[in-house]
């Protein structure tokens, strides 16, 4: 038997080449990276503010009752328009007005006792001149009876009058003049002047001048002053614009809000605003004179600072900065730069310090 036997053979041929080893790139030959730059400049940046603002009177009272007593007549209601001095409503309290008679009554009789005291007084004083006629002890007695009774009629009379001025509540007056808001009592109502908690009788608010009443932040409310006019607009008029000029500031800083209260005279001739109306002021500043002026997208905002990137030396270098007034395309900076530095205007925060930028 022939016995057939395969031999397979496996030749591997291998390259004799060899793959070349990649290049290392070392700072020194990699290239510079090149950034957009822009220059600083200085001047201010015009911005438009818009700040919600409230119309109030210029005066306004809530009128309590003084004395407690009952309402005999209204003589007004809501929507009355009243001068000053007119007469709104009258109370009624018949224990003031016996009051007022018990200290009448009791005044006369001190004034009388007064009177006679005072006579005898005189009289003693007058036989006094003739020696031996008075005791200086009964004149002394007589003359200390005379000042104790004066004494007790000017009390009375004090008395007397404290009654009627209580007697003179019962009325009430227009302190100035404006329009009725509110009325929350009727004949026949019990008012007492004791009850802290009592809403007031009437409302009293003039409106034919107004107070526009805004909060300003510091950094604006700074360059504003008295005289000084602002435009408005109110909710109730669309597309209107309204003037007043600033008459008061309130000279403090609210630390919750970093503003202060600017109120503007509005005049309101025609009674046509009303208190309570929102509005919204604008404002335009001008911007500071001085501040430096870069891109709003040269500022980087990171939650720990605020910065731009400069270029000094030809390496990159962040510039703490804090900012003033805004447009849609540039911004007011404050921090270590002067005119004519080069900042990145696109700048981030993957931008290191120390890069090396190529002009």
């Amino acid at each position: 038997m022939k016995r057939i036997i395969y031999i397979s053979v496996l030749f591997i041929s291998a390259c004799g080449g060899h793959e070349p080893a990649p290049a290392v790139v070392t700072p020194a030959t990699a290239a510079a990276p090149h950034f957009q730059l822009v220059k600083v400049t200085q001047g201010g940046v015009h911005e438009s503010f818009t700040l919600p603002a409230q119309l109030a009177a210029y005066l306004q009272v809530s009128l309590f009752p003084k004395v407690n007593g009952y309402v005999q007549r209204m003589l007004v209601d809501i929507g009355s328009h009243v001068k000053k001095g007119k007469l709104l409503m009258v109370l009624t309290a018949p224990e003031l007005d016996q009051a007022s008679m018990q200290a009448q009554e009791r005044y006369a009789r001190s004034k009388a006792d007064y009177t006679i005291s005072k006579e005898e007084y005189e009289r003693l004083k007058e036989a006094a001149e003739t020696p031996g006629a008075v005791s200086p002890l009964q004149l002394a007695a007589a003359k200390a009876k005379m000042l104790a009774d004066s004494s007790l009629s000017n009390a009375e009379k004090a008395n007397w009058a404290m009654q009627q001025t209580m007697r003179s509540y019962l009325k009430v007056y227009a302190p100035f003049d404006g329009v009725i808001t509110s009325r929350n009592v009727h004949p026949g109502a019990l008012v007492s002047a004791e009850d802290k908690s009592a809403v007031p009788m009437l409302e009293l608010k003039q409106i034919s001048h107004l107070r526009l009443q805004v909060d300003i932040p510091e950094n604006v409310a700074a360059s504003l002053k008295n005289n000084d006019s602002l435009a408005f607009y109110l909710s109730a008029f669309p597309g209107k614009m309204f003037t007043g000029k600033i008459a008061r500031t309130s000279e403090n800083i609210n630390r919750e809000y970093r503003s202060e209260m600017v109120e503007l005279d509005v005049y309101n001739p025609d009674e046509k605003l009303a208190p309570g109306m929102y509005a919204n002021v604008v404002y335009q500043s001008k911007g500071d004179p001085h501040a430096l002026v870069v891109p709003r997208s040269a500022v980087v905002t990171s939650t720990e600072r605020k910065y731009v990137i400069a270029i000094r030396d030809g390496q990159t270098q962040k510039i703490d900065v804090s900012t003033g007034n805004q447009s849609p395309t540039s911004t007011e900076v404050y921090g270590s730069l002067t005119p004519g530095d080069s900042v990145i205007s696109n700048a981030n925060d993957e931008i290191k310090e120390g890069i090396k930028v190529a002009y």
